[in-house]
């Protein structure tokens, strides 16, 4: 074997091969690099917009909301991603429509997100 030049035979070749490689890999580590973001702590802003699954702790994007008729005023819980239309319970009013993703609410009627 060869290192640069070098006709090595025996054990010596191996010694040879990790000086050159733990020489190579202690100055490529002792680099620093300067990051344009931080990835620990990334801002709220652009986490909330990222994809929930490519965010650092993955979270869903739907919720469950209390939902207020605007005829009744009664208080129905509602997700967020319904696929069915939603009917108040006491007046039968349509207090939401199901769209490709996120249930549309029924104009009139206010909401507000459940929390845990």
């Amino acid at each position: 074997f060869g290192f640069g030049g070098l006709r090595l035979s025996g054990w010596k070749h191996l010694e040879a091969f990790t000086f050159i490689f733990s020489f190579h890999c202690y100055h490529r580590s002792s680099k620093t690099v300067n990051m344009l973001e931080d990835l620990l702590h990334p801002n709220a802003v652009e986490e909330k917009r990222r994809c929930k699954f490519k965010r650092l702790v993955q979270s869903p994007n739907s919720f469950f909301m209390d939902v207020k008729c605007p005829r009744c005023y009664n208080i129905t819980t509602i997700f967020s991603c319904a696929q069915t239309p939603v009917m108040c319970a006491s007046c039968s009013v349509v207090l939401c429509q199901p769209t490709g993703g996120k249930a549309r609410l029924t104009e009139g009627c206010s909401f507000r997100k459940k929390v845990d």
